[in-house]
Protein backbone atom coordinates (compact mmCIF):
# COMPACT_ATOMS: atom_id res chain seq x y z
CA UNK A 1 0.00 0.00 0.00
CA UNK A 2 2.76 2.58 0.79
CA UNK A 3 4.40 2.37 -2.70
CA UNK A 4 0.79 2.59 -4.10
CA UNK A 5 0.01 5.47 -1.78
CA UNK A 6 3.76 7.14 -2.80
CA UNK A 7 3.52 6.36 -6.93
CA UNK A 8 2.92 9.38 -9.04
CA UNK A 9 2.65 11.97 -6.17
CA UNK A 10 4.18 15.29 -7.75
CA UNK A 11 6.33 14.93 -4.33
CA UNK A 12 10.21 16.15 -3.92
CA UNK A 13 12.41 13.35 -2.33
CA UNK A 14 13.10 15.58 0.79
CA UNK A 15 9.39 15.73 1.69
CA UNK A 16 8.92 12.09 0.86
CA UNK A 17 11.76 11.30 3.61
CA UNK A 18 10.56 13.64 6.20
CA UNK A 19 7.21 12.06 6.08
CA UNK A 20 8.63 8.34 6.15
CA UNK A 21 11.03 9.74 8.65
CA UNK A 22 8.03 11.11 10.97
CA UNK A 23 6.19 7.52 10.21
CA UNK A 24 9.25 5.25 11.01
CA UNK A 25 9.32 4.21 8.22
CA UNK A 26 13.68 3.00 6.62
CA UNK A 27 13.67 4.41 3.63
CA UNK A 28 15.46 1.24 2.19
CA UNK A 29 12.01 -0.85 2.85
CA UNK A 30 10.25 1.30 0.70
CA UNK A 31 12.50 -0.64 -2.24
CA UNK A 32 11.99 -3.63 -0.76
CA UNK A 33 8.76 -5.43 -2.65
CA UNK A 34 8.01 -7.86 -0.11
CA UNK A 35 8.30 -5.47 2.91
CA UNK A 36 5.85 -4.80 5.68
CA UNK A 37 5.21 -1.85 7.86
CA UNK A 38 2.67 -1.39 10.89
CA UNK A 39 -0.83 0.19 10.76
CA UNK A 40 0.12 2.91 12.80
CA UNK A 41 3.45 3.43 10.66
CA UNK A 42 0.97 3.63 7.30
CA UNK A 43 -1.10 5.55 9.38
CA UNK A 44 1.67 8.31 10.03
CA UNK A 45 2.41 8.42 6.69
CA UNK A 46 -0.78 8.63 5.07
CA UNK A 47 -1.49 11.70 7.41
CA UNK A 48 2.09 13.49 6.37
CA UNK A 49 1.46 12.50 2.48
CA UNK A 50 -2.38 14.02 3.02
CA UNK A 51 -0.96 17.35 4.98
CA UNK A 52 1.77 17.93 2.25
CA UNK A 53 -0.85 17.39 -0.72
CA UNK A 54 -3.21 19.13 1.35
CA UNK A 55 -6.01 16.17 0.10
CA UNK A 56 -6.94 13.85 2.28
CA UNK A 57 -7.05 11.23 -0.56
CA UNK A 58 -3.88 12.06 -2.10
CA UNK A 59 -3.96 11.93 -5.77
CA UNK A 60 -7.02 9.51 -5.66
CA UNK A 61 -9.46 11.83 -7.65
CA UNK A 62 -9.92 14.80 -9.72
CA UNK A 63 -9.64 17.27 -7.91
CA UNK A 64 -8.86 17.29 -3.48
CA UNK A 65 -10.47 16.63 -0.94
CA UNK A 66 -8.56 19.37 1.08
CA UNK A 67 -7.81 18.97 4.64
CA UNK A 68 -10.72 18.90 6.96
CA UNK A 69 -12.73 16.94 4.22
CA UNK A 70 -13.44 13.91 7.57
CA UNK A 71 -13.77 16.33 10.07
CA UNK A 72 -17.26 18.42 8.39
CA UNK A 73 -17.99 14.33 6.89
CA UNK A 74 -18.45 13.18 10.59
CA UNK A 75 -19.82 16.71 12.15
CA UNK A 76 -22.53 16.33 9.85
CA UNK A 77 -23.51 13.28 10.65
CA UNK A 78 -23.88 13.72 14.39
CA UNK A 79 -27.50 14.13 15.41
CA UNK A 80 -28.59 11.85 13.04
CA UNK A 81 -31.52 9.18 14.75
CA UNK A 82 -29.37 6.06 13.86
CA UNK A 83 -26.94 4.67 11.36
CA UNK A 84 -29.06 4.43 8.24
CA UNK A 85 -29.43 8.01 8.07
CA UNK A 86 -26.51 8.89 9.22
CA UNK A 87 -25.36 6.51 6.14
CA UNK A 88 -27.76 8.40 3.42
CA UNK A 89 -25.70 11.78 4.56
CA UNK A 90 -22.69 9.77 4.09
CA UNK A 91 -23.56 9.18 0.93
CA UNK A 92 -24.67 12.73 0.10
CA UNK A 93 -21.95 14.11 1.76
CA UNK A 94 -19.64 12.67 -1.21
CA UNK A 95 -22.25 13.63 -3.97
CA UNK A 96 -21.35 17.27 -3.65
CA UNK A 97 -18.05 16.55 -2.94
CA UNK A 98 -16.71 14.25 -5.76
CA UNK A 99 -17.18 14.20 -8.76
CA UNK A 100 -15.53 10.75 -9.57
CA UNK A 101 -16.69 8.43 -7.32
CA UNK A 102 -19.93 8.17 -4.75
CA UNK A 103 -21.72 5.81 -2.56
CA UNK A 104 -24.77 3.51 -2.68
CA UNK A 105 -26.57 2.06 -0.38
CA UNK A 106 -29.46 -0.21 -0.89
CA UNK A 107 -31.73 -2.62 1.22
CA UNK A 108 -33.02 -6.00 0.39
CA UNK A 109 -34.68 -7.87 3.15
CA UNK A 110 -31.99 -8.50 6.18
CA UNK A 111 -29.24 -7.13 4.01
CA UNK A 112 -28.05 -3.92 3.09
CA UNK A 113 -25.20 -3.33 0.35
CA UNK A 114 -22.62 -0.16 0.40
CA UNK A 115 -21.40 -0.13 -3.34
CA UNK A 116 -18.67 2.51 -4.80
CA UNK A 117 -20.10 3.96 -7.99
CA UNK A 118 -17.44 5.13 -10.14
CA UNK A 119 -18.43 8.24 -12.39
CA UNK A 120 -14.78 8.16 -13.81
CA UNK A 121 -11.63 5.89 -13.21
CA UNK A 122 -8.99 6.79 -9.99
CA UNK A 123 -6.39 9.18 -11.08
CA UNK A 124 -4.41 6.52 -9.24
CA UNK A 125 -4.37 2.83 -7.76
CA UNK A 126 -7.65 1.40 -8.86
CA UNK A 127 -6.86 -1.31 -5.78
CA UNK A 128 -5.37 1.49 -3.61
CA UNK A 129 -8.49 3.64 -3.80
CA UNK A 130 -11.30 1.21 -3.56
CA UNK A 131 -9.52 -0.32 -0.49
CA UNK A 132 -9.18 3.36 1.67
CA UNK A 133 -12.70 4.10 -0.04
CA UNK A 134 -14.56 1.19 1.41
CA UNK A 135 -12.42 1.05 4.66
CA UNK A 136 -13.95 4.35 4.92
CA UNK A 137 -17.27 4.11 4.89
CA UNK A 138 -17.03 0.54 7.24
CA UNK A 139 -14.76 2.08 9.54
CA UNK A 140 -16.73 5.09 10.19
CA UNK A 141 -20.22 3.47 10.58
CA UNK A 142 -18.86 1.27 13.03
CA UNK A 143 -17.37 3.77 15.04
CA UNK A 144 -19.91 6.06 14.80
CA UNK A 145 -22.41 3.54 16.35
CA UNK A 146 -19.27 2.20 18.65
CA UNK A 147 -20.04 -1.95 17.29
CA UNK A 148 -18.34 -3.86 15.18
CA UNK A 149 -19.86 -4.14 12.28
CA UNK A 150 -19.11 -7.27 10.85
CA UNK A 151 -19.30 -8.02 6.91
CA UNK A 152 -22.06 -10.51 5.65
CA UNK A 153 -19.67 -10.15 2.11
CA UNK A 154 -17.69 -8.24 0.63
CA UNK A 155 -17.11 -8.02 -3.56
CA UNK A 156 -14.24 -6.01 -5.01
CA UNK A 157 -14.47 -4.96 -8.70
CA UNK A 158 -10.45 -5.79 -9.63
CA UNK A 159 -8.64 -9.01 -9.79
CA UNK A 160 -7.15 -10.46 -6.47
CA UNK A 161 -3.61 -8.53 -5.12
CA UNK A 162 -1.01 -10.06 -4.23
CA UNK A 163 -1.33 -8.57 -0.42
CA UNK A 164 -5.13 -10.67 -0.66
CA UNK A 165 -3.96 -13.02 2.63
CA UNK A 166 -4.19 -9.43 4.74
CA UNK A 167 -7.27 -8.46 3.37
CA UNK A 168 -8.93 -10.91 6.68
CA UNK A 169 -7.97 -8.04 9.25
CA UNK A 170 -9.16 -5.29 6.28
CA UNK A 171 -12.58 -6.59 5.35
CA UNK A 172 -13.44 -9.71 7.80
CA UNK A 173 -16.03 -11.49 6.03
CA UNK A 174 -16.52 -13.60 2.68
CA UNK A 175 -14.54 -11.98 0.23
CA UNK A 176 -15.25 -12.02 -3.66
CA UNK A 177 -12.61 -10.52 -6.26
CA UNK A 178 -13.26 -9.79 -10.35
CA UNK A 179 -16.99 -8.49 -9.29
CA UNK A 180 -18.75 -5.96 -10.95
CA UNK A 181 -18.72 -3.10 -8.38
CA UNK A 182 -17.01 -3.02 -5.20
CA UNK A 183 -19.85 -3.40 -2.43
CA UNK A 184 -20.00 -4.26 1.45
CA UNK A 185 -23.03 -6.00 2.60
CA UNK A 186 -24.16 -5.58 6.31
CA UNK A 187 -27.19 -6.66 8.42
CA UNK A 188 -29.73 -4.55 7.89
CA UNK A 189 -30.84 -4.41 11.50
CA UNK A 190 -27.36 -2.47 12.22
CA UNK A 191 -28.95 0.65 10.52
CA UNK A 192 -31.32 1.20 13.55
CA UNK A 193 -28.47 1.23 15.82
CA UNK A 194 -28.26 4.65 17.39
CA UNK A 195 -25.40 6.58 17.00
CA UNK A 196 -23.16 6.55 20.05
CA UNK A 197 -20.11 8.73 19.41
CA UNK A 198 -20.26 12.82 20.01
CA UNK A 199 -18.17 15.71 20.07
CA UNK A 200 -16.01 14.64 22.91
CA UNK A 201 -14.68 11.17 20.85
CA UNK A 202 -14.60 12.70 18.28
CA UNK A 203 -10.72 14.68 18.88
CA UNK A 204 -9.36 11.28 19.31
CA UNK A 205 -10.85 9.47 16.37
CA UNK A 206 -9.18 12.39 13.86
CA UNK A 207 -5.63 12.00 15.71
CA UNK A 208 -6.13 8.69 14.80
CA UNK A 209 -7.21 8.38 11.38
CA UNK A 210 -6.98 6.40 9.13
CA UNK A 211 -5.72 4.19 11.82
CA UNK A 212 -9.27 3.88 13.50
CA UNK A 213 -11.04 3.18 9.83
CA UNK A 214 -8.63 1.31 8.17
CA UNK A 215 -8.47 -1.41 10.81
CA UNK A 216 -11.91 -2.47 12.65
CA UNK A 217 -10.87 -5.43 14.69
CA UNK A 218 -13.77 -8.47 15.11
CA UNK A 219 -12.24 -10.53 17.66
CA UNK A 220 -15.14 -11.77 19.37
CA UNK A 221 -16.67 -12.79 15.49
CA UNK A 222 -13.47 -14.04 13.33
CA UNK A 223 -11.99 -17.19 14.24
CA UNK A 224 -8.63 -15.56 12.72
CA UNK A 225 -8.41 -12.99 15.56
CA UNK A 226 -9.50 -15.32 18.18
CA UNK A 227 -6.38 -17.62 17.27
CA UNK A 228 -4.58 -14.10 17.23
CA UNK A 229 -5.49 -12.59 20.46
CA UNK A 230 -4.93 -16.55 22.21
CA UNK A 231 -1.30 -16.55 20.43
CA UNK A 232 -0.03 -13.12 21.67
CA UNK A 233 1.01 -14.09 24.55
CA UNK A 234 1.94 -17.84 24.06
CA UNK A 235 4.43 -17.01 21.10
CA UNK A 236 7.31 -18.21 23.29
CA UNK A 237 5.40 -21.39 24.67
CA UNK A 238 5.52 -22.40 20.61
CA UNK A 239 1.95 -23.20 20.72
CA UNK A 240 0.69 -25.76 17.90
CA UNK A 241 -2.44 -25.58 15.81
CA UNK A 242 -3.46 -28.91 18.54
CA UNK A 243 -2.99 -26.71 21.41
CA UNK A 244 -4.78 -23.70 20.24
CA UNK A 245 -7.78 -26.18 18.85
CA UNK A 246 -7.80 -27.12 22.62
CA UNK A 247 -7.68 -24.06 24.09
CA UNK A 248 -10.87 -22.46 21.89
CA UNK A 249 -12.43 -25.68 22.19
CA UNK A 250 -12.06 -26.68 18.66
CA UNK A 251 -11.01 -30.11 17.15
CA UNK A 252 -7.49 -29.51 14.97
CA UNK A 253 -9.55 -30.25 11.56
CA UNK A 254 -12.58 -27.95 13.11
CA UNK A 255 -10.35 -25.16 13.37
CA UNK A 256 -8.20 -25.20 10.10
CA UNK A 257 -11.75 -25.64 8.20
CA UNK A 258 -13.26 -22.23 10.22
CA UNK A 259 -9.34 -20.64 9.43
CA UNK A 260 -9.81 -21.74 5.25
CA UNK A 261 -13.07 -20.81 5.15
CA UNK A 262 -11.89 -16.84 6.55
CA UNK A 263 -9.03 -17.16 3.70
CA UNK A 264 -6.42 -18.03 6.17
CA UNK A 265 -4.44 -20.82 8.36
CA UNK A 266 -3.13 -21.46 11.36
CA UNK A 267 0.65 -21.01 10.36
CA UNK A 268 0.26 -17.68 8.24
CA UNK A 269 -1.93 -15.93 11.01
CA UNK A 270 1.24 -16.91 13.78
CA UNK A 271 3.96 -15.66 11.25
CA UNK A 272 2.16 -12.61 10.52
CA UNK A 273 1.65 -11.84 14.43
CA UNK A 274 5.85 -12.94 14.84
CA UNK A 275 6.21 -10.24 12.30
CA UNK A 276 4.19 -7.78 13.96
CA UNK A 277 5.33 -8.49 17.38
CA UNK A 278 9.30 -8.63 16.39
CA UNK A 279 8.95 -5.24 14.52
CA UNK A 280 6.92 -3.72 17.34
CA UNK A 281 10.11 -4.83 19.90
CA UNK A 282 12.68 -3.81 17.38
CA UNK A 283 11.18 -0.27 16.99
CA UNK A 284 10.15 -0.11 20.81
CA UNK A 285 13.02 -1.57 22.89
CA UNK A 286 16.57 -2.44 23.70
CA UNK A 287 16.09 -6.19 23.98
CA UNK A 288 18.63 -8.24 21.65
CA UNK A 289 18.01 -9.47 18.24
CA UNK A 290 18.14 -13.00 20.08
CA UNK A 291 16.08 -12.16 22.98
CA UNK A 292 13.07 -11.15 20.28
CA UNK A 293 13.06 -13.91 18.89
CA UNK A 294 12.89 -15.97 21.89
CA UNK A 295 9.90 -14.18 23.07
CA UNK A 296 8.13 -14.80 19.15
CA UNK A 297 9.22 -17.93 19.90
CA UNK A 298 11.98 -18.32 17.45
CA UNK A 299 15.64 -19.69 19.61
CA UNK A 300 17.62 -19.95 16.33
CA UNK A 301 19.22 -16.65 15.86
CA UNK A 302 20.16 -17.58 12.37
CA UNK A 303 16.32 -19.25 11.62
CA UNK A 304 14.80 -15.81 13.38
CA UNK A 305 16.99 -13.86 10.32
CA UNK A 306 16.06 -15.43 7.73
CA UNK A 307 11.88 -15.19 9.02
CA UNK A 308 12.34 -11.52 9.28
CA UNK A 309 13.77 -10.96 6.08
CA UNK A 310 11.38 -12.83 3.98
CA UNK A 311 8.60 -10.97 6.12
CA UNK A 312 10.15 -7.66 6.08
CA UNK A 313 12.86 -7.38 3.23
CA UNK A 314 15.61 -6.66 5.90
CA UNK A 315 17.46 -8.05 8.70
CA UNK A 316 16.57 -7.65 11.99
CA UNK A 317 19.43 -5.83 12.98
CA UNK A 318 18.99 -3.79 9.67
CA UNK A 319 15.60 -3.18 10.29
CA UNK A 320 16.65 -1.27 13.68
CA UNK A 321 19.60 0.48 12.68
CA UNK A 322 17.59 2.38 9.84
CA UNK A 323 14.60 2.26 12.14
CA UNK A 324 16.90 4.13 14.53
CA UNK A 325 18.12 6.50 11.88
CA UNK A 326 14.72 7.51 10.95
CA UNK A 327 13.72 8.26 14.39
CA UNK A 328 16.49 10.40 15.03
CA UNK A 329 15.46 12.50 11.51
CA UNK A 330 11.99 12.32 12.82
CA UNK A 331 13.00 13.79 16.27
CA UNK A 332 15.14 16.24 14.65
CA UNK A 333 12.23 17.97 11.99
CA UNK A 334 9.17 17.25 14.99
CA UNK A 335 9.27 21.40 15.66
CA UNK A 336 8.16 21.40 11.90
CA UNK A 337 6.02 18.34 11.61
CA UNK A 338 2.24 18.65 10.88
CA UNK A 339 -0.44 17.55 13.66
CA UNK A 340 -3.17 15.67 12.76
CA UNK A 341 -6.83 16.82 10.70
Amino acid sequence: MVTELLAGLDLDDALISKATAHALIAPNLLEESGARISIEQFSRLYRQIAFACDDETPGFFSRPLRRGTLKFLCLGLFGAPNLGIALQRFRSYFRLQLDDMGFEVSRSGALTRIALVEHMPPQRSRVLVHEIMLKLVHGVASWMIDRKIPLVQVDLAYARPPRAAEYVYLFPGPIHFDRAQTALYVDSEYLKAPLRQDRGSFSAFLRNAPADWLYVPFSENMQTHRVRSHLENRLADKPTLASTARALHFSARSLSRRLANEGTNFQAIKDELRRDMAILQLQKTRLSVTAIGAVIGIDNPSVFNRAFKLWTGSSPGAYRRLGSGTRRAASAGSAHAPGGN
